[in-house]
């Protein structure tokens, strides 16, 4: 059940909530069934129990994947054209920092910011240093799971 929500899952970041809401019903629908708890039962402690992402976070996760396999040359080389490394104009403090994304500007106001090159820098950004600098994928998705987890219960 959860490869077919993870299904081109990236492409709905950024939906309105109403849109999202009915495909997180079929989520909570199946923790109900898996924890056979009643439909009264509410669903945050349930998912909590089965460490399960909400979907809004479930996004997150599959676009911030793609980035670090992107980063890391772990994609293919036209999703690389995607995304810019931050080029800092003068000498900082931060440029230590050299996992930081260039963040783009969006001309439209309604759906420009759901855009892969558009999103992924705010996202990646908002990581912390520990996470993003992940010596391996499944390190990476391990340390970025208990993330989104630790930030949404």
């Amino acid at each position: 059940m959860s490869s077919k929500l993870d299904y081109c899952n990236s492409l709905l970041y950024g939906l309105p909530d109403k849109e999202i809401s009915k495909i997180q019903c079929v989520q909570n629908s199946a923790a109900w069934l898996v924890t056979k708890a009643g439909r009264v039962d509410h669903i945050m402690p349930i998912l909590r129990k089965l460490h399960w992402l909400p979907l809004h976070k479930r996004f997150i996760f599959k676009i911030l994947i793609f980035t670090y396999k992107i980063l890391n040359s772990l994609a293919p080389c036209y999703l690389a054209e995607l995304i810019n490394l931050r080029q800092p104009t003068r000498c900082l403090r931060s440029n230590n920092d050299h996992l930081r994304l260039h963040i783009r500007l969006f001309r439209t106001k309604t759906y420009g910011g759901r855009a892969f090159s558009f999103c992924v820098p705010a996202l990646w950004n908002s990581l912390p240093l520990d996470v993003r600098r992940a010596p391996s994928v499944d390190t990476f998705k391990t340390k970025l799971k208990t993330f989104l987890f630790n930030n949404d219960f």
